[in-house]
């Protein structure tokens, strides 16, 4: 843990100036530039939004926002977690020249990601006063259930890029497995609503990803408590993962340059 927080800190500013050089290279070669940051999710939105109200005939309250919010969440994980295991082999050319904790790459990633979700989180707060939602005292839970989708995605990553390194083929395993755990998530439907019985508890209450976006829309959106001795277990959950994962990391890097 001390040798975690110092790299941390003595590493701080490679991990920002590289977040802020992937933003800039992303929109470099782009018509819309930081404008399609705002596009890619709202045209999202739209399309969950007419395969639940029109192809599935549901109906939701504060429908754009419900699909909005899960949408912005899953989207961070999911990028995260794909980009995580590519990233010793992405960044080969630096990593052989200078010393870098492997782990730093991975922040530096969710940090991209972090900050392309506060942009949709910004239009789920706009989105919310166009439907008149009253704030409430249970809109604060959101930080805690935001901070344990990041421990959950930084401890995920963590292992995946440690056996993206040793198998080649472990980024198409990972892209089904996440495209299973999308539709398990409940981003255009309410699992609440629509799933009953062992499946509906195991869905909301076993499923980190669908257990995070549940309870930010519960608590931001409709003003219900949260389940919040499940936030503590996951949290532990979490921590474990990603003490683990920097371990690993620590105990290998050496070695994973030679091998991708």
């Amino acid at each position: 843990m001390k040798r975690f927080l110092r790299d941390l800190v003595k590493y701080r500013r490679y991990m920002l100036y590289s977040a802020k050089a992937q933003l800039k290279n992303e929109v470099a070669g782009s018509f819309l530039n930081w404008l399609w940051w705002i596009l890619d999710p709202l045209l999202f939105m739209l399309v969950y939004t007419f395969v639940y109200s029109i192809v599935f005939g549901r109906s939701q309250d504060y429908l754009c926002a419900f699909i909005f919010l899960g949408y912005c969440s899953w989207e961070f994980f999911n990028r995260s977690v794909k980009q995580s295991v590519k990233l010793v082999k992405k960044y080969k050319s630096v990593l052989s020249k200078v010393y870098l904790p492997k782990f730093i790459l991975i922040i530096s990633s969710m940090l991209v990601n972090g900050f392309k979700m506060l942009i949709s989180l910004g239009i789920v707060v706009i989105t919310m006063a166009v439907y008149r939602i009253p704030p409430s005292l249970t809109m604060l839970w959101a930080i805690p259930f935001l901070l344990l989708l990041f421990l959950l995605t930084f401890g995920f990553s963590c292992w995946l890029l440690h056996f993206g390194v040793f198998f080649e083929d472990l980024a198409n395993i990972v892209n089904v497995v996440l495209r299973l755990l999308f539709y398990m998530s409940g981003i255009f439907y309410n699992p609440e609503q629509q799933l009953t019985g062992i499946v509906r508890y195991c869905m909301i209450r076993l499923n980190p990803t669908c257990y995070i976006i549940t309870q930010l829309r519960n608590t931001v959106l409709y003003a219900q408590p949260p389940l919040w001795h499940w936030l503590i277990l996951w949290a532990v959950i979490g921590a474990a993962v990603s003490a683990c994962g920097v371990a690993l990391i620590y105990r290998y890097e050496r070695r994973y340059v030679k091998s991708v």
